[in-house]
């Protein structure tokens, strides 16, 4: 009964919700990801229109200067990391798979940078394959309505996700959980009081 009143809410606020993350090509896409973790997709938004610009293929991207990258990406957090993984990525891709983003969760794992969470969006997002991907709005949102417990990890709320909502709306249910905990169900100050699940919230029960 929880879970279906937490879907019809969700539904309510977000009838089609799209990723946020400007991209045209599947390797674009995988490195918006990258970069947006401990970021936002605004931030990120920002600075790939750059990236992209300036390096238009993977070959161009593999040989960037990594000092270049870095100003580039410098805004964004861990950006001296960031900018080695955008171009091994470039490297594999370019050297080994011909190009294309592998339609693959554990091969993407396998890639600098790339760990379950962005591998899960990716595949989502791109491919439409079935997947939850659990950031750290999805974990906040999962945890505060109950849907998993206070100390469990990433992989356990993925797997109580994958159970509670039919494997046909994973792609959907988390873009919604992402936004709501991005728009709605804040870190700091969450909107409470015009909250719909304000009476099943454990945050909304032990205080601010």
């Amino acid at each position: 009964m929880k879970t279906s009143r937490i879907a019809e809410y969700l539904d309510y606020l977000f009838p089609n919700p799209q990723c946020e993350l400007n991209y045209d090509k599947d390797y674009e896409l995988l490195m918006a990801i990258v970069l947006s973790a401990q970021s936002t997709d605004k931030r990120v938004n920002m600075v790939t229109p750059v990236i992209f610009s300036k390096y238009q293929t993977l070959k161009e991207l593999k040989n960037a200067d990594i000092s270049d990258l870095e100003n580039i990406i410098r805004s964004i957090g861990s950006y001296r990391k960031k900018a080695y993984y955008l171009r091994e990525i470039a490297k594999i891709l370019d050297e080994k798979y011909n190009g294309l983003v592998p339609k693959d969760r554990d091969v993407l794992m396998t890639f600098p940078g790339v760990g379950r969470k962005t591998a899960n969006v990716f595949l989502s997002e791109f491919y439409g394959e079935a997947a939850i991907a659990v950031d750290t709005h999805v974990e906040r949102v999962s945890k505060r309505l109950g849907l998993a417990a206070v100390d469990d990890d990433v992989l356990k709320i993925e797997k109580k996700l994958m159970r509670r909502f039919p494997k046909e709306t994973w792609a959907k249910r988390h873009l919604q959980l992402v936004l709501f905990g991005r728009y709605h169900c804040k870190a700091v100050r969450p909107q409470c009081d015009c909250c719909l699940l304000s009476d099943i919230c454990k945050q909304k029960k032990v205080g601010k």
